[in-house]
């Protein structure tokens, strides 16, 4: 009996949790509290400086992480008012991801919990996308359908239970974020792609352009954006062949409704098909201020209860590996030092 109450007792004790993501070109630390209340959000982003080469230099990244991270973890420490002995344990994201950007994060953490003695516990970073709902969102619980949707992953995840994930969709070549900065970059936009097309294409029609949605016959939940970009792509080349000039506009608003259609139809029909009643969405993509809108009014219509971060939980950050961290913390889960970045690393 006295042992049962030390476990208790051991259990009931609040959980601090350091955690570090590194994976592309956000240096960032935060400190979470029993998985759910961020007590701070650090992040150093990269844009700027990779901006003027059109996208993320993997080896400019992992310099500008060695240089930040420390500075990073301390100033998270102290908008927590913590310290190291306070910490429970460190979290930190070990893939997928860029392998120099993730070996930063990584070797930080294998110091630190070596340094403070304190557990260490790998996450995996789409998991953290999908906990960043549990942030916000206090009544969220497993089991939920989650669409991650960012610039390297597309996933339609059933949440079975915390850490628990089965992929039911997936794309077959680009993720949606990849084709956004991709054809963002075909129509003058640059990069980031993302938010500067979902910026212009509220000036647009989003029915200006007949824009192709692709449906993969071997699976009707994955998804395919190549052929989309390329169409958009021969688009932008037939007028120019013919000396005629495009609007900016119409071309972004029709290609992220086209992108944005395929996704709430593939996300809602899975939800009704595998008897789920919550839906959540996770990712850079998730910020999308049109694809929030859609969700939002379809889920409504169909009695779903819909779950999204806000913005800055969509992005790379660090609360989010927190979140996933505490849960994985919570089942027993603990990281060797011989812990590694895996950069294809599989949910």
């Amino acid at each position: 009996m006295e042992e049962e109450r030390k476990v208790e007792q051991k259990q009931e004790k609040d959980v601090l949790m350091l955690a570090i993501e590194t994976s592309c070109d956000e240096t960032a630390a935060s400190v979470v509290k029993n998985g759910r209340k961020v007590l701070s959000n650090v992040i150093f982003t990269q844009i700027a400086l990779h901006t003027q080469y059109g996208g993320v230099v993997p080896e400019i990244a992992s310099r500008k992480h060695i240089e930040k991270i420390n500075q990073v973890i301390e100033e998270a420490l102290d908008q927590a008012d913590v310290t190291l002995a306070d910490i429970t344990a460190v979290a930190v994201t070990y893939g997928p991801g860029l392998v120099g950007a993730l070996l930063v994060g990584v070797a930080e953490a294998k110091a630190i919990s070596f340094a403070a003695g304190i557990p260490l516990v790998g996450v995996h970073h789409i998991s953290g996308h999908i906990s960043a709902n549990y942030i916000e969102h206090e009544d969220l619980e497993p089991p939920f359908i989650c669409l991650v949707a960012s610039g390297g992953h597309s996933h339609l995840v059933a949440v079975k239970d915390y850490g628990e994930y089965e992929i039911i969709g997936r794309t077959r070549d680009d993720a949606a974020g990849e084709a956004f900065d991709k054809v963002a970059r075909a129509i003058g936009l640059g990069y980031p792609g993302g938010p500067k097309i979902d910026k212009i294409s509220a000036q647009g029609n989003p029915d200006a352009i007949p824009f192709p949605r692709a449906k993969v016959a071997e699976n009707e939940y994955d998804f395919s954006f190549s052929g989309l970009k390329s169409a958009v792509l021969n688009y932008l080349n037939a007028c120019r062949m013919k000396g005629e000039s495009f609007s900016q506009a119409d071309v972004a608003a029709s290609f992220q409704k086209a992108v944005i259609d395929v996704l709430v139809e593939h996300s809602l029909h899975a939800v009704r098909e595998f008897g789920y009643e919550k839906f959540a969405i996770a990712g850079g993509v998730a910020s999308n201020s049109s694809l929030r809108a859609a969700f939002e009014r379809e889920c409504e219509k169909r009695k779903i209860a819909f779950y999204r971060p806000s913005p800055l939980l969509c992005t790379d950050n660090a609360a989010m590996i927190g979140a996933a961290g505490y849960y994985e913390y919570r089942k027993g889960v603990r990281s060797g030092y011989d812990l590694n970045a895996v950069p294809g690393l599989k949910l």
